[in-house]
């Protein structure tokens, strides 16, 4: 099991950038390689480039880089199958509609949370993305990439991607050795098996769940 951590400014800067480097809009991977690595590297530029262009407002209007992130990060995430990952065998007998809420839910505590990590992001340099390696097959693929962080060293960020009818969708990102899913699915889980599908996600929505890294 994953130990909890709290947030530093680091960590918080190094999950801002995962964010970033997924968060280009749909219309763009028109030009691009349909494959991982490559999502990865122009949706980095692409993004980082528009932040630098905004940054004043989005410096002073932190919901509206949040409201970006949002828009333009949820067609790129298959968060359909990650909630299913998270919720695991709590997901038996829900149907899709309860499926669909509860990964909203969980979509908007993870953006929400991390967006303004964004801001202290200047320059694609500090992404460097790594040469695929492992189990990668045509369905399944994991892309490993380094952040250069301020103080000289450098954080591991792993993206899963799985491909479905609509192309490769991100499903996890781990972030110095923590998964998303397995974080979410072990404070979460727990809650859904005691109070059910529906209260969790009321919670969630509410601000009452707080998931701790």
């Amino acid at each position: 099991m994953y130990s909890k951590r709290s947030i530093t400014p680091n960590r918080l800067v190094v999950i801002g950038l995962a964010i970033l480097s997924l968060a280009m809009p749909a219309a763009l991977f028109a030009n691009a390689s349909d494959d991982p690595v490559s999502l990865v590297k122009q949706t980095a530029a692409t993004i980082l480039d528009s932040l630098n262009q905004n940054r004043e407002l989005y410096s002073a209007n932190p919901e509206q880089l949040r409201a970006v992130v949002r828009k333009d990060l949820l067609p790129l995430l298959d968060l359909e199958f990650s909630a299913r990952l998270i919720l695991g065998k709590s997901s038996r007998g829900a149907t899709a509609e309860q499926i669909k809420a509860f990964s909203e839910a969980m979509s908007t505590v993870l953006i929400n949370r991390y967006a303004d990590g964004l801001l202290a992001f200047h320059s694609s340099d500090q992404l460097e993305i790594l040469p695929l390696k492992g189990d990668n097959t045509d369905k399944v693929t994991r892309v490993r990439t380094r952040i250069k962080l301020d103080n000289g060293g450098q954080a591991p960020v792993d993206y899963a991607f799985r491909k479905g009818a609509e192309g490769w969708k991100a499903f996890d990102v781990t972030v110095e050795g923590i998964s998303y899913v397995i974080t979410f699915r072990n404070q979460i889980g727990p809650r859904v098996e005691a109070d059910g599908i529906d209260k969790v996600t009321a919670d969630i929505i509410a601000g009452n769940v707080v998931i701790e890294d």
